[in-house]
């Protein structure tokens, strides 16, 4: 049976659906007999009740299930017979004036747009590679000394210098009034390691246990807390005590402590250098995927199925509660939330989505076995038990389309580099880490 397609506007399209009613009343007959076996009324035995009551009380919703479970199959049908891509669900609504014979729905709803790619061979792409220092293995070390660092308290005639952990009460005010966040009591804080405003430090640094110290504070333009940025404060400290750090020796015995599987420091040193470089490694691929996935963006033309943006703007609604959930929020599922703000994120992802799609299918990138394997391996080496990760990975259907979509956008971003027209561009280990906390 040949399909009328209509064009209504870009994507939207409507066809016509009908359902013999003969069809219809056939199966709600068929639906109510079978309701009537188990259906239960005052006055009558489980199995006993008359059809007649069955019809009057479910008759109405029975009918509606049985036509959208019949329009959803001729849907289907229609769809299919047409070679038509639907984006989204059809809305349905009755024609008017339909014979007794039949029933006319029309069926409106969008098609999967075409994707016009551009010369992808013409865009400039800059690739950015990092190398592990030895200064960065030494800080990293360093850093590893600090998380088990121990301390003891200071005599009562020694003055707080860097490197010492300061026990403080304090009050800060503005024009003679407090303010949010500007009072606290037996707050600790490390001397010299940035956790504090300079000021602050510098105020601190040099007193002695048992002091207090009145000092005015001008809090930065750029300050987090914006009812404070850029005015002066003045505050009140005591100091309660004074703590001087101890850190461990860097030895066999500190490698040890740490569960390195070859405790010496030479062991340390390379496994400090093994996990760093993991972690450049999949920052690197992250800024070259972005990279690769804007050029998609930029080069690509294409029009958006409204129903697709729409239900990724709903998927960030519901994600947008469930931080705020787990952020100890109550009712967060009545927190009014503007579906509108998520519209650009939703229809850049949208877009992405379309287009890698489209160039997989085009470009046969889908993931393949050896790949599949070869990444859930990698995952695995990080852990202390990688033959029980793998098996975790390997049993669960929905981890392993996680671990195939990261593999896929891999091949993805191979395709991009290996047909743009590439810079290499070599980033300090510190800048790189720097720029993906910021």
């Amino acid at each position: 049976m040949a399909v009328t397609v209509e064009t209504l506007e870009k994507l939207e399209r409507r066809i016509t659906l009908t359902l013999p009613a003969s069809a219809v009343g056939a199966e709600v007959e068929s639906r109510l007999k079978k309701l009537s076996r188990t259906v239960k009324a005052d006055g009558f035995r489980p199995g006993k009740v008359p059809m007649s009551f069955v019809a009057q009380r479910y008759g109405q919703s029975v009918q509606y299930e049985v036509i959208t479970d019949q329009l959803g199959q001729a849907f289907a049908q229609a769809a299919s017979e047409a070679k038509l891509r639907v984006a989204g669900t059809p809305r349905l609504s009755q024609k008017e004036g339909g014979s007794q014979t039949e029933m006319a729905f029309d069926a409106t709803f969008e098609v999967y747009p075409e994707i016009k790619m551009g010369d992808l061979s013409a865009v400039e792409i800059e690739r950015v590679s990092s190398e592990v220092t030895e200064e960065a293995v030494d800080r990293t070390v360093e850093i590893l000394r600090k998380q088990r660092r121990t301390f003891a308290q200071r005599g009562a005639a020694d003055a707080a210098q860097d490197g010492d952990r300061a026990t403080i009460d304090f009050e800060g005010k503005i024009d003679g009034e407090p303010f949010q966040g500007g009072k606290a009591e037996a707050f600790q804080f490390m001397l010299g390691e940035g956790q504090m405003l300079e000021a602050f430090e510098k105020a601190v640094r040099g007193m002695k246990a048992g002091e207090s110290k009145t000092f005015p504070l001008t809090f930065p333009e750029d300050y987090h807390g914006k009812d404070v940025a850029g005015k002066e404060a003045d505050f009140l400290v005591t100091v309660k005590k004074i703590e001087a750090q101890h850190l461990p020796e860097v030895n066999d015995a500190f490698a040890k402590s740490l569960g390195i599987k070859e405790a010496t420091v030479e062991g340390l040193r390379a496994d400090v250098r093994k996990n760093l470089e993991r972690e450049v490694k999949f920052r690197v691929l992250a800024r070259n995927k972005a990279a690769a996935m804007e050029a998609l963006i930029k080069v690509a033309e294409l029009d958006l199925p409204k129903a697709l943006v729409e239900d990724e703007q709903n998927r960030l609604v519901a994600d947008f509660r469930e931080r705020l959930k787990s952020q100890g929020l109550k009712d967060a599922d009545q927190v009014p939330v503007q579906g509108e703000m998520f519209t650009p994120q939703a229809e850049r992802r949208v877009r992405l989505g379309l287009i890698v799609g489209d160039l997989v299918r085009a470009q046969n990138l889908q993931a393949k076995p050896e790949q599949l394997q070869a990444h859930i391996e990698e995952l695995s080496q990080s852990y202390e038990k990688p033959a029980e990760v793998m098996r975790w990975y390997l049993t669960d259907r929905q981890r392993m389309a996680e671990v195939e979509a990261v593999v896929v956008e891999n091949n993805v971003t191979n395709y991009v580099l290996n047909t743009a027209k590439v810079s290499d561009k070599a980033l300090a280990f510190d800048e790189l880490m720097a720029q993906a906390n910021g």
